[in-house]
């Protein structure tokens, strides 16, 4: 073989693997820096513009990625709120709970609250969003609220999810006023 074909082979392999990555990790409902594909609804009809088809569009991921950033490395959750409802998907349960936890942050538990029942009426099995709306109850005084969604997790993803052990943490600890997880 010569250097260029050496070269193109190469070059085509690192590709190859660039697209095949995202599709050999594993998604999971929990959340993180890359959003989860949204739970299939075979009742309703796949529109021609169907926001399902954003978790490919490397502009959504980017800017998830960016937002997703500049809440846990900046702790800057007024800025991720705006970069979140910039990327026109916050109907998407990966992206309300990201918006319901910056505003759960900024001290905001009305707003919050809205966020994270959005977040669930998207996908009622996102494990993140039961763990910190369950934290949110706990900031709320509502032990047994949080206890309902510590179940829930562990329903969904078992006692052993960092979701779970998070959650059953923050519930042993004593009640008291001031508690902000």
């Amino acid at each position: 073989m010569n250097k260029s074909t050496v070269r193109l082979l190469a070059l085509a392999m690192f590709s190859l693997a660039l697209v095949a990555a995202p599709l050999l990790s594993t998604a999971y409902a929990a959340g993180g820096d890359n959003p989860a594909p949204p739970p299939s609804d075979s009742s309703k009809d796949k529109k021609k513009n169907d926001k399902s088809s954003s978790i490919d569009d490397p502009k959504f991921l980017a800017g998830y990625r960016t937002a997703y950033a500049t809440i846990y490395d900046r702790s800057d959750y007024a800025a991720a709120i705006e970069q979140l409802k910039a990327l026109g998907h916050d109907d998407r349960a990966d992206v309300a709970n990201l918006i319901g936890y910056s505003y759960r942050k900024l001290g905001d538990y009305k707003l919050s609250q809205v966020w994270y029942e959005r977040a669930l009426k998207a996908d009622p099995n996102h494990v993140r969003t039961w763990q910190y709306y369950g934290l949110w109850q706990l900031e709320q005084g509502n032990r047994d609220q949080a206890q309902y969604h510590l179940n829930r997790i562990a329903q969904l993803a078992g006692t052993d999810s960092a979701e779970y052990r998070s959650l059953a943490a923050a519930l042993e600890k004593p009640p008291g006023a001031g508690l902000v997880y």
